[in-house]
């Protein structure tokens, strides 16, 4: 061989399975005229090369800098070998190493190709529900153990016919090697059923005309079940709420295509690259005025959640003549979402009229994820489908550790190296379905990333089933972290930031280091410790956890602590319709301190307020007083006066907030610039704080976090403050700003204590 003739191996680690990877190198290594294998390996992909030496270092470049849309390089390392004289390049049979390392792709969209050929009466895919490519397709949702080939994912039952072998044996085709390929012929199959008795005909076609005639459909999908109605027909909406139990909170809704959306949302050019991006997560888009969407969809809400179709059923099913269709989660009332033929007839049957089902099972459920563009970012209301199991990367490598995340909106987190994998949307831990979704979550984590957690963690709160499961664990390390500082550290360490910082955790729930319920906190905070600078004063919390579904009891609350019971005399509408009797129990609980626990939580702030202005006394799901008064807010000038007590920790008191509030009420105050001037109040309050905080600590870095930053004018608002004061101010972009991205601070903090201690 001449002297430029090398020889070299190259191990590629990243999202490097599943996306094209092997046949893009292959293709490569022909356009250079490199001779070697490439295979998928336990960690990734493993490469051996030979070719002259110019050769070689063109094709290094162009793997890295050339790569698959859906691939994602985060480690090449290259090591001398002897040449082996190949005579050609091939791809060879996946093989396991000791370690896995390797990243699994998210499940994607289908792709432009693919719906070509969907579409085309003449190709032999046509109208196939199933149809997909190397682009596009199944990943995360099929996927039992790696690497990733077809016989570790949910398409081993299905032989491949000598046509779509031959395309995946052919480097020139799109499905070379593509794991999930499939056709009418030996692919997958979907059914039509009523009351588990086979409808004949074609499904799809029989299914969007019940659709129409206003039936509610279970339909299975990648990550799940979806019930079904269309959205424009108000009594099939509703009976969908009645039966699911689903009083108000708002419905996702699936449209064909973005001109249908355009014509009852408004879609401006961040919202539309969230809807057209490979992920497909539902996007929170403003509502047109009027609309042809039946208003129980989305009752007093400004928004909808709407996606575009992201699988070729989707497309099929929605592309019949109808604006949008329903397409909210198969469950009953806070249990997980459906992924089995026999378990969707059995749980759904008194909610569905008719099932929509397929034969390729699902191994991970995924609910579909939520995203919302503010402040120029985007921001996740729940990671899930398309973004899971991608993970975040941090500043450093850190311990292998399992962090049980908090008790609502519940993910778990799995580190290794420097890589923190959440998974997808859990919910809460409220049940026995609930929490076997939680722990089977962890087992499969652990098992297709190889992770043997040394570390567990888990909120303080003693009554979480997160943390009731960790506590069980023997043999382990075990670390409880408080809820706002792990809020801190999420936003911290997905914006890798090091030392200390002023952070702003401010939600509905989290059990404080006193044991009352905290959530308006101002915390100096890095990734191992905090302290608590300032909060909001404690006031009652009557009935606890009571009142969260009825926050008139903390309006009487925060009333109470303003006049005293002199607040009884006031004319307000929180007292229109009240049970009297009710009412002075609340006070006695009160008073008396029984089952009252002090609460600081700026989200039961929102809730009291929400109640005394008369927007909502009772709620039928969590922060929906909170989320009904920021939709009513309207733009203005004004605030309310504000004050708190310096002191080793400062004391936000609330008096000057709620008194303001009461006399703009009686004056007559429409309830929408009241909202306004108490939002205005909340950002001038703690824009200030966070101005005194600084001129005695030198921190000038703010970090927010928590479920009140869902808020998009309390982050808008103080985002800009704080910028205007010259902060460097960092959110939450990478995972959710509420307890759905706790989970990855916890882990972090465990990290850093776990390095103090050695």
């Amino acid at each position: 061989m001449e002297e430029n003739y090398i020889a070299r191996r190259l191990e590629i680690s990243g999202i490097v399975q599943g996306v094209g990877f092997r046949p893009f190198v292959y293709l490569l290594a022909a356009q250079f005229g490199i001779k070697g294998e490439v295979a998928n390996t336990s960690s990734g992909v493993s490469v051996f090369i030979e070719g002259g030496r110019r050769d070689v270092e063109s094709f290094c470049y162009d793997i890295i800098n050339n790569t698959p849309p859906l691939s994602r390089v985060t480690e090449m390392s290259m090591h001398p070998e002897s040449v082996k004289g190949y005579g050609s390049f091939t791809i060879t049979e996946s093989r396991k190493d000791a370690e896995r390392y390797t990243l699994i792709s998210p499940d994607v969209s289908v792709c432009d190709d693919c719906r070509c050929e969907l579409s085309d009466p003449a190709d032999r895919r046509h109208n196939y529900p199933f149809i997909n490519c190397i682009n596009c397709g199944p990943r995360y949702s099929i996927i039992s153990d790696v690497p990733y080939d077809r016989s570790n994912t949910s398409m081993k039952h299905f032989a491949m016919c000598k046509e779509c072998q031959a395309e995946y044996d052919d480097p020139e085709n799109r499905r070379f090697h593509s794991q999930p390929n499939a056709c009418p012929k030996c692919g997958p199959k979907i059914t039509l059923y009523d009351n588990k008795i086979e409808i004949p005909g074609d499904p799809i076609k029989r299914a969007a005309g019940l659709l129409k005639q206003g039936y509610i459909l279970a339909v299975k999908g990648l990550g799940g079940f979806h019930l079904a109605a269309d959205a424009e027909n108000s009594q099939a909406v509703l009976r969908l709420r009645n039966r699911k139990h689903r009083e108000e909170r708002p419905f996702a809704l699936m449209s064909y295509s973005l001109e249908d959306i355009r014509s009852y949302a408004v879609v401006g050019p961040a919202e539309e690259a969230l809807l057209a991006s490979v992920q497909r997560p539902i996007v929170v888009l403003d509502k047109r005025t009027p609309n042809p969407i039946a208003e129980e969809v989305s009752p007093r809400n400004r928004t909808f959640g709407v996606m575009l179709p992201y699988t070729p059923l989707h497309y099929l099913l929605s592309g019949h003549g109808v604006t949008a269709l329903v397409m909210t989660s198969a469950n009953l009332s806070d249990e997980p979402i459906a992924i089995d033929n026999e378990e969707a007839s059995n749980r759904l049957s008194d909610i569905a009229d008719y099932f929509l089902m397929h034969n390729r099972d699902i191994y991970n459920r995924s609910d579909d994820s939520v995203v919302r563009p503010i402040a120029g970012a985007t921001r996740f209301l729940r990671r899930s489908r398309g973004y899971v199991p991608t993970p975040v990367f941090l500043r450093q490598e850190v311990p292998q550790i399992l962090a049980c995340g908090a008790g609502l909106k519940n993910t778990v987190c799995l580190t290794k190296g420097n890589r923190a994998f959440l998974s997808q949307h859990i919910g809460d831990l409220e049940n026995a379905p609930a929490y076997d979704f939680f722990t089977s979550t962890i087992e499969h984590m652990k098992k297709i990333l190889d992770i043997r957690p040394e570390i567990i963690v888990c909120d303080l709160h003693p009554d979480y089933l997160s943390t009731t499961y960790a506590l069980r664990q023997q043999g382990i390390n075990k670390v409880a972290v408080q809820h706002h500082h792990a809020h801190i550290v999420s936003c911290m360490a997905e914006n890798m930031l090091e030392g200390q910082v002023i952070g702003l955790a401010f939600d509905g729930l989290g059990y404080g280091s006193d044991s009352a319920v905290w959530g308006g906190e101002v915390l100096i905070a890095d990734e191992r410790e905090y302290f608590r600078k300032a909060h909001l004063s404690y006031v009652p919390m009557p009935g606890a956890g009571a009142a969260i579904k009825e926050p008139w009891r903390m309006g009487v609350s925060y009333l109470y602590h303003s006049f005293g019971k002199a607040f009884q005399e006031l004319d307000l509408p929180i007292f229109k319709g009240m049970d009297w009797k009710k009412l002075n129990i609340i006070v006695q609980m009160i008073t008396k301190k029984v089952n009252s626990p002090d609460t600081s939580s700026l989200g039961r702030l929102f809730d009291g307020i929400a109640a005394i202005i008369g927007i909502r006394n009772n709620v039928s799901f969590e922060g929906q007083a909170a989320m009904e008064l920021e939709m009513i807010s309207e733009e203005t000038k004004g605030s309310y006066d504000y004050k708190w007590s310096q002191g080793r920790a400062h004391n936000v008191l609330l008096e000057p907030i709620i008194s303001g509030v009461v006399q703009d009420v009686i004056r007559g105050v429409d309830p929408s610039r009241i909202s306004g001037k108490f939002h205005n109040t909340l950002i001038r309050l703690f824009t200030g704080l966070c101005e005194d905080i600084r001129s005695e600590t030198g921190l000038n870095r703010v970090a927010m976090s928590g479920g009140v930053f869902q808020n998009a004018i309390i982050l808008r608002g103080l985002i800009s403050e704080l910028g205007k004061k010259d902060f460097q101010v960092f959110t939450n972009r990478l995972v959710p700003t509420n307890d759905g991205g706790i989970s990855l601070g916890q882990a972090v903090i465990a990290a850093q204590m776990q390095d103090k201690d050695r």
